[in-house]
């Protein structure tokens, strides 16, 4: 997959995760990206040693685990970042 490809699942991942797991984040919107294409790469990874298959285009199986695999790294990173 291209990198434009893992920027768009990632951005759409950040955004949806985001809706489903709202709240105050010590970042803004480029983090959520960020967070998204992370989200993306660990779900594929995580997808990929269970067998259910990788993160591999623009499709809806690819977007449900980069969806999933965000909302866990968000909840990570809500969990252990500071708080000011």
């Amino acid at each position: 997959m291209g990198i434009l490809t893992w920027i768009i699942v990632g951005l759409v991942a950040g955004a949806i995760a985001k809706a489903l797991h709202p709240g105050q984040d010590p970042g803004g919107f480029f983090v959520t990206i960020l967070i998204g294409i992370a989200g993306a790469v660990v779900g594929g990874w995580i997808s990929s040693l269970l067998g259910f298959g990788a993160v591999d285009g623009f499709n809806i199986g690819s977007l449900f685990v980069a969806i999933l695999g965000a909302v866990l790294l968000l909840f990570l990173y809500r969990k252990f970042s500071t708080k000011a």
